[in-house]
């Protein structure tokens, strides 16, 4: 190839990822243009749509547009990631991803290929709760009344994969119980089902129970993280009731299809940052039980690959079998 000729592929090379480079930015700039879906792959009036909502009105607030949530339940996250994954690409979709959507096998997504991190958004606590008709109320209790009628205690939790449903068959596990796990499709049906006395225990998220323990209608019994929730301050963490390695803190954060423009996820990442500075959105998670996390979207990959890792090897260890 003459060097003339080749020089000129270059330069045409170079002009065309300037203005693939410059068409991004502009882009950036006016995004967006219109309204932006919200997938939250959970039921509306759970722990992990509440915290969407609190995202989707601060957003939309900071933008300018619309940010519309978009209740996408089943097979425990399973199919609204799967949505969430064949999206448009053009940041008008983005995704509220909770730790443990990869556990599965057959899920029909590769979380490492088919989404680009945006920002962590909270970190919230497996809360251990019961009805407060059943007389335990503490890990103790729990673990005597599972010995003294083995089969007939029962946990609710939601379905696989969550950290939920995990949480409690590590709880089995460790204290060589015959508890009974009753699955739900979301946190909202099983507070409903608590309070109703059809079932005993729940390893559940704070926002569709807070009122409900505050009323004295559920008595939260340990919160399963390093340290007390603000919301709850009474209530001991799983490590001072005697159970140190019973940690479950779930991670929220923002995705996007893989192929959204970065000059996207850095405006929504940089417009996240400077919604969870504020003291009202620290303020409303902290009363959902949870603590604000910005990040960059490269620390977002590091945690999710991380978390979810380390469930993988506990599931492993325990001999469970995953299911959707």
């Amino acid at each position: 190839m003459p060097r003339a000729t080749k020089k000129a592929i270059q330069k045409l090379g170079l002009a065309c990822a300037l203005a693939l480079a410059l068409t991004g930015a502009t882009a950036a700039q006016e995004y967006p243009t219109k309204g932006v879906n919200l997938i939250v792959p959970f039921p509306a009036g759970g722990g992990v749509d509440v915290v969407g909502r609190v995202v989707a009105q601060k957003l939309s607030d900071a933008l300018g547009q619309q940010v519309l949530v978009l209740n996408r339940p089943g097979a425990g996250s399973v199919i609204g990631v799967r949505d969430g994954a064949k999206a448009a690409p053009d940041g008008y979709n983005i995704l509220m991803l909770v730790t443990g959507a990869s556990l599965p096998p057959d899920t029909g997504y590769d979380l490492a290929k088919d989404f680009v991190p945006i920002s962590l958004v909270a970190s919230i606590p497996i809360v251990i709760m019961s009805n407060p008709d059943v007389p335990a109320k503490s890990m103790n209790d729990i673990v005597a009344l599972a010995k003294k009628q083995p089969g007939k205690v029962t946990i609710g939790t939601p379905p696989s994969p969550t950290l939920n449903y995990f949480g409690a068959e590590q709880f089995k596990s460790m204290t060589g119980t015959d508890l009974t796990v009753v699955t739900y499709k979301g946190t909202g049906p099983l507070t409903n089902d608590l309070l109703g006395g059809h079932v005993m225990f729940a390893f559940n998220t704070l926002p569709p129970a807070i009122g409900n323990i505050q009323a004295g209608k559920l008595r939260a019994i340990a919160v399963a993280s390093p340290e007390r929730l603000s919301a709850i301050p009474e209530v001991p963490t799983t490590k001072e009731a005697g159970l140190p390695d019973l940690e479950i803190v779930q991670y929220y954060g923002l995705v996007a299809p893989a192929g959204t423009p970065r000059a996207i996820v850095d405006k929504i990442n940089k417009t996240m940052r400077g919604i969870m500075a504020t003291d009202d959105f620290k303020q409303r998670i902290a009363a959902a039980g949870g603590s604000a996390m910005p990040s960059t979207p490269e620390e977002y990959a590091t945690n999710i690959a991380h978390e979810e890792g380390k469930w993988a090897a506990l599931i492993k260890k325990l001999g469970l079998k995953v299911e959707q």
